[in-house]
């Protein structure tokens, strides 16, 4: 078989959109942003959703829950499928039937049919693996950090803009003449109707590679990094560094997920803030996403083009023990204003640690890309679901017990124990978290490369320079 010469790009010109990795880079990110927008866009209408169907506390959680875990099992998948059929048919297909699990979300009756879609709408959480290979598989080892930081980053986006978004929607349907009670309804059938289209886009305007895709390629003979032979999802597994990136992600973007969703009620619960304002607060951590994630990518490449592989992990071990102790600090703080100035931080340190993350997976195993990948993206998801369970045990039981303490009390009484025995509570989860990603960035010392592997990258990135011209850039 013939091995293909790399047209990878070296460089991430946003502009250029003649160029097939730019123009792949900005509908892979658009796609991503969907995916994230669906995903949670049911958060906003939560309430209506509660009153409605008649959700118990427990199905709320609940559902939450079921969206993360549906999201781990499909990540582990999807990495396998991306290296056999590439990222182009496997995001065409995660498009066209994740959108349908969204729409019936729309059309749910019963708490039990609600849980069901949002188990089956966490599928499309996969989004993330297939947009870090399809970037992997477009840009040159030099920039390849940037470009899956910024995808993914711009990407994320769509789980904050939901808040701002969903709720436009509902008014502009509202304004068409359907109920009010039904605006949420019809909000998630139109996301879930967007991801389907998206899904066209993505199979007739995207390559695999920048030389084609693997179907092509593989007709013509040519070796692509993926064929039977090359490393298969078994050697992916034994692979110990594979598994201390699982724990990586896990203690950032797990993390990230988690905070995401209980910061509103602990800056309400620890700082009387009002419920608009807290989740404003929350909303701008979101939209950080815009920049900071795509700075832990860009220094990620920068401390890797200055010391090689080792430089990428020596960054990624430094903002992961800044990010532990952003949080845990945080989790001491009764001002106010200290309390924004670490959460600020705090976030900006847990993006650029999955900027990171990504800036060193793509140099593990270039034969398993997609399969690492999809392995390191599930730790996110098991970091989100272990740390909601550890605050929802931590928070119940407080709020129980404050509830039996107060019991015969004026229901104002019952309210503030219940809310300050949520905010200890969850503070003291907050700070167990942080020093959990503390032990998290020292294990990311661990992650070596054999000189060989060194070697291999340089040659990579000077034989990509010297390929470089308008044609391919």
């Amino acid at each position: 078989m013939k091995t293909i010469t790399s047209q990878k790009s070296t460089r991430l010109n946003l502009t250029d959109l003649r160029s097939l990795p730019i123009r792949t880079f900005w509908i892979t990110s658009i796609a991503f942003f969907l995916c994230f927008f669906s995903w949670f866009g049911i958060v906003p209408f939560m309430p209506d959703v509660v009153r409605e169907l008649g959700l118990t506390p427990d199905q709320k959680w609940n559902s939450v829950i079921l969206a993360v875990t549906g999201t781990v099992f499909a990540r582990l998948l999807i990495g396998k499928l991306c290296d056999k059929y590439g990222p182009r048919l496997c995001y065409t297909w995660l498009l066209i039937l994740g959108s349908i699990p969204v729409i019936l979300c729309g059309l749910a009756q019963t708490p039990f049919q609600f849980l069901v879609c949002r188990l089956f709408i966490g599928f499309i959480g996969a989004s993330f693996v297939i947009t870090q290979v399809h970037t992997s598989l477009m840009f040159a080892s030099n920039i390849v950090g940037t470009a899956n930081a910024t995808s993914a980053g711009w990407g994320n986006l769509g789980g904050g803009a939901n808040r701002l978004g969903m709720p436009l929607i509902a008014a502009a349907v509202v304004s068409f003449g359907v109920a009010e009670s039904d605006a949420w309804r019809y909000s998630m059938i139109i996301a879930g109707i967007v991801c389907f289209l998206m899904g066209l886009v993505y199979y007739k305007f995207t390559k695999d590679t920048p030389e084609g895709n693997f179907s092509e390629l593989r007709d013509q003979g040519i070796d692509v990094t993926t064929k039977k032979d090359s490393a298969s999802f078994t050697e992916a597994i034994k692979d110990y560094r594979v598994w201390i990136l699982f724990l990586v992600y896990a203690a950032c973007f797990g993390i990230e997920l988690t905070v995401y969703g209980t910061m509103d009620d602990y800056l309400q619960n620890t700082f009387q803030l009002e419920r608009l304002t807290a989740g404003n607060i929350v909303l701008s951590f979101a939209l950080m996403n815009i920049f900071a994630r795509t700075l832990g990518g860009y220094f990620g490449d920068r401390y890797g083009n200055l010391k090689g592989l080792k430089g990428r992990v020596l960054f990624l071990s430094f903002i992961l023990v800044i990010e532990g102790i952003m949080l845990a600090t945080f989790s001491t703080m009764t001002s106010l204003i200290a309390g924004i100035t670490l959460l600020i931080l705090f976030s900006l340190s847990v993006q650029m640690a999955e900027g990171a993350t990504f800036s060193v997976v793509p140099f593990i195993n270039k034969k398993a890309i997609g399969s690492i990948s999809g392995i390191v993206g599930a730790g996110g998801n098991v970091g989100a679901f272990l740390a909601a369970l550890l605050l929802k045990s931590k928070s119940a039981v407080a709020e129980k017990a404050a509830i039996a303490a107060n019991a015969g009390e004026a229901e104002s009484v019952v309210k503030a124990a219940q809310s300050a025995a949520s905010s200890l509570a969850v503070s003291s989860g907050y700070l167990l978290i942080g020093i959990v990603v503390l032990v998290a960035g020292v294990a990311a010392l661990a992650i070596r490369f054999s000189t060989a592997d060194e070697e291999a990258a340089a040659i990579e990135k000077e034989t990509q320079f010297a390929q470089l011209s308008p044609a391919n850039n």
